[in-house]
C-alpha cells in the first residue's frame, strides 16, 4: 500500500521575491534573480518556494523502494554562502559535453555548485535545465505548472 510522505523541504506559499530580495551579498542576489528568469524561461512556469531556501520549478512524483510516495521539485536553485546551487534532479552523469561548455562549476549528485554566474555560459545552462527536465520525464511523472 502506497503511503504518501511529506518532506521537510516541501512546496509552500512563501514569496520567492521576498527570499531573493533579502540575500545580503549583492552579486549573489543579482545572480539568483538572473537564475529565476532563466528557469522561468526554460520551464515556462513561475518559481515556488520549497522549504525556506529553494526556488523550485515544476514537481515530480517519486517512489521509494518501500512503496512510499512523495513530491519534490523538478528543478530549481538556492542561494548558498558559497554561491548559487542548482538542482537537476536526474543528476549530471550523462551531461559531459554540456558540462565541458558550462564554465567554472563543481558537481554533487543532483547539485551544480557555482561561485557566481561570471564565466558561466548561459545558453549551455539553459540546455542543461531543459535536458534535466526531459530526462526526469523519462522515469517519473513530472508536472510543470
Amino acid at each position: 500500500m502506497t503511503k504518501k510522505i511529506e518532506l521537510k523541504t516541501s512546496k509552500n506559499n512563501l514569496s520567492v521575491s521576498d527570499y531573493l530580495n533579502v540575500i545580503e551579498n549583492e552579486q549573489l542576489r543579482k545572480d539568483c534573480k538572473t537564475l529565476k528568469k532563466i528557469f522561468e524561461e526554460v520551464t515556462g512556469v513561475k518559481g515556488k518556494m520549497w522549504g525556506t531556501s529553494i526556488v523550485g520549478f515544476g514537481e515530480y512524483t517519486y517512489h521509494r523502494s518501500n512503496g512510499d510516495e512523495g513530491q519534490f521539485m523538478a528543478t530549481g536553485f538556492s542561494a548558498r554562502k558559497s554561491g548559487p546551487t542548482l538542482y537537476i534532479m536526474p543528476g549530471y552523469t550523462d551531461y559531459g559535453r554540456l558540462m565541458e561548455k558550462l564554465g567554472p562549476h563543481k558537481l554533487g549528485k543532483s547539485c551544480l555548485y557555482l561561485k557566481s554566474l561570471e564565466g558561466v555560459h548561459l545558453p549551455t545552462l539553459k540546455k542543461l535545465i531543459a535536458q534535466g527536465i526531459k530526462d526526469l520525464q523519462k522515469t517519473h511523472i513530472v508536472t510543470i505548472t
